[in-house]
């Protein structure tokens, strides 16, 4: 706070937007704590794992060192094993769910080990785990055997001795073991959730240098219209506005329905064929079925602006472009088509490809290895029969 301006001190608006603001970033940041920890149930699933197995290991020795039924000891193991096991663990995470509430209701950081509370809880949980966990177990399984068995705090037979330092090895051991687990699971999930995040910001950051792409060859367009034609190149401008509000909006979502991306396409075709006029025919192919499947935005608006300016525009009567969808067993295959001059006479392919071909192709390719990896792919080939361009992007259905 020393390091702000003294205007801003003393100006309570101001203080009430930063403080605003910096509440979000730390409720931001606990939410992703959060999401970057495993549930609940998993830490006692896997605890009540651990323990089951440990339980039947405890009652084979005894078995075999008392020499009686394997039944008999499997109650009183089990029985002691769970008490020990719900007083110690479930405890633990009782008592970190408290602490991270105090913490976050004052703005503090959240515990650093989801489900640790802090070694001065645990070492008391763990004495009072080991004390009252064999008396009550003790008391469970005579309830269920009808025995009647001396309390296992009175230490002078040598059961009660065997039966306490089983559970004081067995408690100490369970919560190393737990505790090595737990931070483990919570390691694997934090790096989980900064894949996540370091995806999103690579997809944020190829979608940011796009739409001013987009833009700027707009752009371009429109001011050879305005020498040309003032009258059409304000009903471009006109049209650049209105496609702007729609597409600029849409973008900032991560996928979106591909009836949208055709709805995009098309705004953007109808904007190119006002400068274009004649010269442009537009052709789209979206089964009604393949609607609804999900696209990342903006996907095949490089593919169409290549089109455009590599295969229509070089060639006097301009041409076709037709853009078309369909499934190929558990792909998704989105094509653009033109019937203008062929990759060879438009100079791109090779070390031929410009700039701008370069830069489309590129962010296209980067965002499906990106979403989808080795399983989406963009090849760019001249069109079978009548000549033209193919680029076709083949994607995931079950992901799009």
């Amino acid at each position: 706070m020393t390091n702000l301006p003294q205007a801003l001190i003393h100006n309570p608006r101001t203080m009430r937007s930063i403080n605003v603001k910096l509440g979000a970033v730390s409720a931001a940041q606990d939410s992703m704590a959060r999401i970057s920890r495993p549930p609940w149930w998993s830490h006692l699933l896997r605890s009540a794992i651990f323990v089951v197995l440990l339980c039947l290991g405890i009652a084979g020795l005894l078995a075999a060192m008392r020499g009686r039924g394997f039944a008999g000891n499997l109650v009183y193991s089990f029985s002691i094993g769970l008490c020990c096991w719900f007083i110690i663990d479930a405890g633990r995470l009782a008592a970190a769910s408290v602490i991270d509430r105090l913490r976050s209701a004052r703005g503090q950081a959240l515990l650093p080990h989801a489900g640790f509370p802090g070694w001065p809880w645990m070492v008391s949980l763990v004495v009072l785990g080991m004390l009252a966990g064999p008396v009550l177990g003790t008391a469970i399984a005579d309830l269920i055997l009808g025995n009647s068995t001396p309390s296992v705090l009175q230490l002078s037979s040598a059961q009660s001795q065997v039966t306490m330092l089983l559970t004081v090895l067995a408690s100490l051991g369970s919560v190393v073991a737990l505790t090595a687990m737990e931070r483990l699971a919570n390691t694997r999930a934090e790096a989980e959730a900064a894949k996540r995040t370091a995806t999103e910001n690579q997809l944020k950051l190829l979608e940011s240098q796009l739409e001013p792409h987009m833009l700027f060859n707009t752009l371009a367009n429109l001011r050879v219209l305005i020498a040309m034609d003032p009258l059409r190149a304000q009903t471009m401008l006109d049209q650049l506005i209105a496609f702007l509000r729609a597409t600029l909006g849409a973008s900032r979502a991560t996928q979106h329905p591909l009836a949208a991306e055709f709805a995009r396409l098309g705004d953007y075709l109808a904007l190119m064929k006002v400068r274009m006029d004649q010269r442009l025919h537009i052709s789209f192919d979206l089964p009604a079925d393949l609607a609804d499947s999900r696209v990342p935005p903006l996907l095949l608006q490089p593919l169409v602006e290549n089109a455009i300016k590599h295969g229509l525009e070089p060639k006097v009567d301009g041409g076709t472009i037709h853009v078309s969808a369909a499934r190929d067993g558990r792909q998704l295959v989105l094509q653009v088509r033109d019937t203008g001059v062929g990759l060879s006479a438009a100079g791109t392919t090779g070390a031929n490809i410009d700039d701008g071909t370069k830069f489309g192709l590129a962010q296209v390719r980067e965002r499906l290895a990106t979403l989808y990896g080795p399983q989406a792919s963009l090849l760019l080939a001249d069109a079978p029969d009548g000549g033209g361009t193919l680029a076709t992007v083949r994607l995931p259905i079950d992901a799009a």
